[in-house]
């Protein structure tokens, strides 16, 4: 990959910049963060140029956000474009401020317009799915799913007027299940959560990434883009997945998935 740094490619994982929960980031933070980046020779490229292995001078690093909320629009892309760094942004299609008969799921902020998803496309922000409404998708039956994950496809497409071939799995939740589901509805690669750096042989539909919160100091930051500093993430994470296999089971089971 050129001169590029050897071994996996840290992808970072924001949702708010200037928000107020856990994990909103404050836009000085954001901003020491990328400015800490620039500082150190990483250089960010898009999910979909990491998964289709498109060289990149530097030490790659992948910025992506998940939701879609206004202030991706109003405080993170300046600062981005102060740096002339590249991210993704995940939307759920469902909480679009002026998705009108389309609205779904329940927003947690003031979300993107279809007219700033316009905007932050033309301005070379990669824009990939996250839902519709946003739901659990490995809880959900398999029409309902196949919906959620087509619909929200489409609509971005016919709206932003191009391909959308990568997504993130709301909550970070999938299963083997939702893969194949996400593969036949032809995106080309997923992401997670795991707060991990991905693995040489990575599952293209399950990409881990690494949480950026509020409370992540510059050193904290510095560690999780070697992977570090997730040890209580993970022990929850790999419970917590035994729990969600166990409770779909018993619903299908029921009869009510």
């Amino acid at each position: 990959m050129g001169d590029a740094r050897p071994g996996p490619v840290p992808v970072l994982m924001y949702h708010s910049i200037g928000g107020s929960d856990r994990l909103a980031v404050r836009p000085e933070a954001f901003a020491e963060q990328l400015a800490y980046l620039k500082d150190t020779g990483y250089t960010p490229i898009t999910f979909g140029e990491l998964v289709r292995r498109r060289p990149a001078t530097g030490r790659p690093v992948v910025i992506t956000f998940d939701d879609g909320y206004a202030d991706f629009h109003e405080r993170a892309l300046p600062l981005l474009d102060r740096f002339g760094f590249r991210a993704t942004v995940f939307v759920t299609t469902g909480w679009i401020r002026d998705a009108g008969p389309y609205a779904a799921g329940r927003p947690l902020g003031r979300m993107l317009s279809w007219k700033q998803a316009e905007e932050i496309t033309a301005c070379g922000v990669e824009v990939g799915g996250h839902g519709h409404s946003h739901a659990q998708l490995d809880q959900l039956g398999h029409a309902v799913l196949r919906t959620e994950l087509l619909r929200s496809k489409r609509l971005l497409e016919d709206r932003l007027g191009r391909a959308v071939t990568t997504m993130a799995y709301p909550y970070g939740y999938s299963s083997a299940r939702v893969r194949r589901e996400v593969r036949a509805a032809e995106y080309d690669a997923a992401c997670a959560v795991a707060n991990a750096l991905p693995a040489a042989d990575e599952d293209p539909m399950a990409v881990p990434r690494l949480t950026v919160r509020a409370g992540t100091s510059l050193t904290g930051f510095e560690r999780a883009l070697r992977g570090r500093g997730f040890l209580v993430d993970h022990a929850l994470t790999k419970g917590y997945a035994v729990v969600r296999r166990s409770h779909y089971a018993v619903r299908r089971l029921r009869g009510t998935v």
